[in-house]
């Protein structure tokens, strides 16, 4: 069993807010992807948990084919709404609904690391990826260069005590885990870098409609109630709102780029 049932009960419990208020932040993390990868018309290009459609309005602006696969129903009807002329598809990431060698390029965007298996999930990106097709990873930078930590750790202090094994929001960040799984299951990587990723929300109430909308605090509602997680979010936010009235948080993002090895 894979990571759709539990992921999307929590992804969807607040998919326009997430839409709206808090997938906008990483916007700056898809140009710079899209800048990278110079699609050609001719690119196939499937983005493993595009949530609702950001980056596959971006890319299909590139005149590439795109197409769109989430685990949550909620989200992949925003993404209908904001790009209705591409393909989109709800499933489990383990287990792409996809044949062999249909992709030019597969991105993931903070979503791999959802996988309740990271090492299967890649597998499955690398199976739908045509011969020396590109992999595309997006992850948090370190913890230690990430502002909104601060806001996850709150966060985690709310949730129930995670089995063993489990993995968080960092996990895939840390002891270069990402990489190594890559290079495990045939991926030669050439790029990896961090960029700043900073989160600039207009107000107190904007930016808690973005924090409030993810699945770690989902989850955390479901544990201790939603009164108490959004006392935690709002206190956890004062040393980010700026002067004008703007809650800022400076963030690094990983973004790595491999290809498939054809043996």
């Amino acid at each position: 069993m894979g990571s759709q049932n539990v992921q999307s009960n929590l992804w969807g419990k607040r998919a326009e807010d997430w839409a709206n208020f808090q997938e906008p932040t990483h916007i700056v993390v898809y140009k710079y992807v899209l800048d990278l990868l110079q699609l050609q018309s001719t690119d196939k290009l499937l983005d493993v948990g595009c949530g609702s459609g950001w980056f596959c309005k971006l890319a299909s602006a590139e005149s590439a084919a795109v197409t769109g696969f989430d685990g949550t129903e909620a989200l992949i009807e925003q993404a209908k709404k904001r790009v209705a002329d591409i393909n989109f598809f709800v499933g489990e990431m383990e287990a792409l609904p996809f044949e062999d060698r249909t992709f030019n390029v597969v991105t993931g965007f903070n979503s791999f690391q959802y996988a309740a298996n990271v090492k299967n999930a890649l597998m499955e990106a690398k199976r739908v990826l045509k011969d020396d097709g590109k992999l595309v990873v997006n992850i948090w930078g370190n913890k230690e260069d990430c502002e909104a930590a601060t806001y996850l750790k709150a966060v985690g202090s709310l949730l129930p005590p995670p089995p063993p094994g489990a993995g968080g929001p960092f996990a895939l960040s840390e002891n270069n885990l990402l990489e190594n799984i890559l290079e495990e299951v045939g991926f030669k990587i050439f790029i990896n870098t961090d960029i700043d990723g900073i989160w600039d929300y207009e107000n107190k109430e904007i930016a808690l409609k973005g924090l409030m909308s993810s699945g770690p605090v989902a989850k955390a509602v479901e544990n201790s109630g939603y009164e108490k997680v959004f006392e935690t979010v709002s206190n956890a936010m004062q040393p980010y709102i700026q002067t004008n009235g703007h809650v800022v948080y400076k963030n690094k993002f990983r973004v790595v780029v491999a290809e498939k090895i054809n043996y």
